[in-house]
């Protein structure tokens, strides 16, 4: 199944990390992130580590703990309400988790050269750290205004309004609550 990106995921892509869980007509659930090769591949798309990155469940798990951190304030942010402390604080380790260079190493056959000393961890704790960036920046701009929960039930996804009247993260969905709107006016009449 091709999943389109919601309005605004271009811009952040902590927008397009948070609607990476899918709820699906049906009661059917996609997890983009639901195990370590689905979570490198949608790393690797967004340029935040190499496609051989051999992530962990571990790894994974702690980009799904993030994610539904980022969604709790997003969905905060949207309806208007404080923001949890639980995700606050979640957001703030991820952002302060991994220092901004590798560290001067030295050897007799390579010389000095800059390491991390766990690269796969290294790389997470870079996501994770890029995405709640991007996420702050999002919720503390001046896009936030823009942020919207997508209008057609069953979707749990975000998106940044491009106009007044857009409410759904995709055409799909905008489809979709047309045609119920539709649905509902025939069976009413």
């Amino acid at each position: 199944m091709e999943v389109v990106p919601a309005a605004g995921a271009e811009q952040y892509p902590a927008l397009d990390f948070a609607n990476s869980a899918l709820a699906l007509p049906g009661g059917q659930y996609l997890d983009l992130l639901g195990e370590p090769g689905s979570a490198s591949r949608w790393l690797a798309a967004h340029d935040l580590a190499p496609e051989d990155a051999g992530l962990r469940e571990m790894c994974a798990a702690q980009l799904r703990a993030l994610r539904e951190q980022i969604r709790a304030l997003l969905a905060a942010r949207v309806d208007g309400m404080p923001a949890p402390a639980g995700a606050l604080v979640a957001v703030n380790d991820a952002l302060t988790r991994t220092p901004t260079a590798a560290l001067l190493r030295w050897d007799p056959v390579r010389g000095l050269h800059r390491e991390a000393t766990h690269p796969v961890t290294r790389i997470v704790d870079h996501a994770l750290a890029v995405l709640a960036a991007n996420a702050a920046d999002l919720l503390t701009g001046e896009d936030a205004e823009r942020l919207a929960a997508c209008g057609s039930p069953p979707c749990n996804r975000y998106l940044l309004r491009t106009h007044a009247r857009r409410h759904w993260c995709s055409t799909r969905c905008g489809d979709r609550a047309r045609a119920a709107r539709a649905y509902a006016r025939r069976k009413g009449e």
